[in-house]
């Protein structure tokens, strides 16, 4: 099987002295590769040379709904400089989107619209964070008449919601949220969805799958949220792995990790 954990924080300090070990244990159990987002201009350069050092890793460039207050317009201007040199390893614009518990809605939304605008203006898919914010998400993309790729990363709303932003096309981020047996809503709605529409993502050293001690997440345990979908989904763990491996692939526009 080949797994790959389509949004993993892996430049973060936690992970400092120990990215190759992890590496190496993650590809123990399957893992290939990973996709690092940015989520701060100050972080950028460390996101490309974390992706860089190592096979298989790529990454993204953006600002994070959390951190647009330490931003100007002369950050996206930056932003949007660097993705139209299309660098090397490069896959996405974000983590980008909006967030109705960490800061002011208002505040957040001229900073996603114009991440959407660049993902669209230079043909990246989008990597969308998004907390009790679907329907606003969804509203903006149709508004903006996106028309690309996106993954709504994290995913925990509900059946009805996933279906409308996969309209808008965007993948569903299956995590470690699965794990938790009292997470009824999404175990249900990551059961009904099309195969086709799901990603598998990690977001470590964040969003630990049950049992894992929060904040100490790791790509090493991809395979736990794997074998958790396939027995919600009552689907065989290695016709999971091939079509999600196809779908990160398409997410990101070309074959990465073949």
């Amino acid at each position: 099987m080949k797994l790959v954990d389509a949004h993993c924080h892996f430049d973060f300090p936690q992970f400092d002295g120990r990215r190759a070990e992890e590496l190496r244990a993650a590809s123990l159990a399957g893992v290939v590769g990973l996709v690092i987002p940015g989520v701060r201009r100050p972080d950028w350069s460390r996101v490309r040379g974390t992706a860089r050092a190592h096979a298989g890793l790529f990454y993204c460039l953006g600002i994070h709904p959390w951190f647009v207050s330490e931003h100007s317009a002369e950050d996206l201007e930056a932003l949007d400089g660097l993705l139209g040199a299309k660098p090397d390893r490069c896959v996405a614009v974000g983590e980008c989107g909006l967030d109705k518990l960490h800061g002011d809605l208002a505040v957040q939304q001229p900073w996603f619209e114009a991440q959407v605008g660049m993902a669209s203006k230079f043909d990246f898919p989008l990597i969308i964070h998004s907390v009790k914010t679907h329907d606003e998400v969804c509203a903006t993309l149709r508004r903006l008449n996106w028309s690309g790729k996106a993954l709504l990363h994290g995913f925990s709303g509900s059946y009805q919601q996933a279906v409308k932003l996969i309209g808008q096309g965007c993948c569903i981020g299956v995590g470690g949220i699965i794990t938790h047996p009292r997470s009824h809503k999404t175990r249900d709605t990551v059961a009904r969805l099309p195969l086709e529409s799901l990603v598998l993502e990690t977001d470590a050293p964040d969003m630990a799958p049950h049992g894992v001690v929060a904040g100490e997440n790791s790509p090493v345990y991809l395979h736990r949220i794997l074998e958790c979908l396939a027995e919600i989904r009552g689907e065989r763990p290695e016709y999971l792995a091939s079509v999600l491996l196809s779908n990160t692939e398409a997410l990101y526009g070309k074959s990465l990790w073949q």
